[in-house]
């Protein structure tokens, strides 16, 4: 793999702002737009919009997309009365899929259910290939019950084919405040688990483990790095190799509303080790970037994108 597709959407106050767009890069820090910048796919089902994306490429190379049902720019004023809370407990528990075998031609747009009406929203799924399992485990962050206070935590369902899934399950949860956000990596016999804490610290964490679903440990090194930054500012980790071997964390900036920034990176040369250094400088970005995941595509992959989807 050579280069780079960052799946991701806009925030934007207006709904083509909560559709599918598309990034490439052939080094993954200096990103282009395709498509004139404009949506590659839209939602034309549940709320109409999507949010926090992932995409995936299938152990039978072709890749899916999965994405949260909501959009703000529709519903967040009269149907959910301006309350993020009532988004949390009351939003869609589906999530949006499209496949496709060649990133051109996608599919039409489906709805799952992965979580029944006593869970709240189904925010941000990811997905990471279960090397010990040998299928796909979904991931995202729920409130379960939705009506109590518990906290947000992090949900799975496992799936073989992106068509039957299994009953959900908790993954992970912080005791002394919700996580949201989770991103999972694989290396050498260690997964990499990347959240974002609400509060205790207000940043990303970092744990690894051997077993997707067992035990993870606290990377020390990686708190350090975060404790340098404002608290409450950053959510949306997605992680990927460059191509010396090094590793990418883009953190979705969302406390920069004056610099439109989107995304900030941090370099990591040795993943095993947990410290990643914010590299600004050599980074740029079309326009800002929101919440979205980074895959690793080949040089055919790169060129039938721009061809496809061009800017005039």
């Amino acid at each position: 793999m050579s280069a780079y597709l960052f799946a991701h959407f806009k925030e934007k106050t207006t709904p083509d702002g909560e559709q599918v767009y598309f990034g490439i890069s052939k080094d993954g820090f200096n990103w282009e737009q395709v498509n004139n910048g404009k949506p590659v796919l839209e939602s034309t089902m549940g709320e109409k919009g999507v949010r926090d994306f992932t995409i995936t490429r299938k152990k039978d190379n072709t890749f899916v997309i999965l994405a949260t049902d909501l959009s703000l720019a529709y519903n967040f004023k009269e149907k959910y009365e301006s309350n993020w809370n009532k988004v949390n407990r009351e939003g869609s528990k589906n999530l949006s899929k499209w496949e496709s075998d060649d990133l051109v031609h996608w599919s039409e747009q489906e709805l799952i259910k992965v979580v029944d009406d006593n869970y709240g929203c189904a925010w941000a799924p990811d997905i990471i290939y279960d090397e010990e399992n040998q299928d796909y485990m979904v991931h995202w962050s729920s409130r379960y019950p939705a009506d109590s206070t518990n906290e947000m935590a992090i949900y799975y369902a496992k799936t073989k084919d992106f068509k039957t899934y299994t009953q959900p399950r908790e993954l992970c949860h912080k005791p002394d405040t919700g996580i949201i956000d989770s991103n999972i990596v694989y290396e050498n016999g260690y997964y990499y688990r990347f959240t974002k804490s609400d509060f205790n610290p207000a940043h990303i964490i970092l744990e690894r483990g051997t077993s997707l679903t067992g035990e993870y440990e606290r990377m020390p090194l990686f708190d350090e790095e975060m404790n340098k930054l404002e608290d409450g500012q950053y959510e949306a980790p997605t992680c990927y190799k460059l191509p010396d071997g090094s590793w990418c964390l883009m953190l979705d900036f969302y406390g920069c509303e004056k610099e439109k920034q989107g995304y900030v990176p941090f370099v990591a040369k040795d993943i095993s080790t947990g410290k990643f250094v914010r590299s600004d400088k050599v980074f740029s970005f079309p326009y800002g970037f929101k919440h979205g995941t980074v895959m690793e595509i080949t040089d055919e992959e790169y060129k039938r994108l721009k061809e496809n989807y061009p800017n005039n």
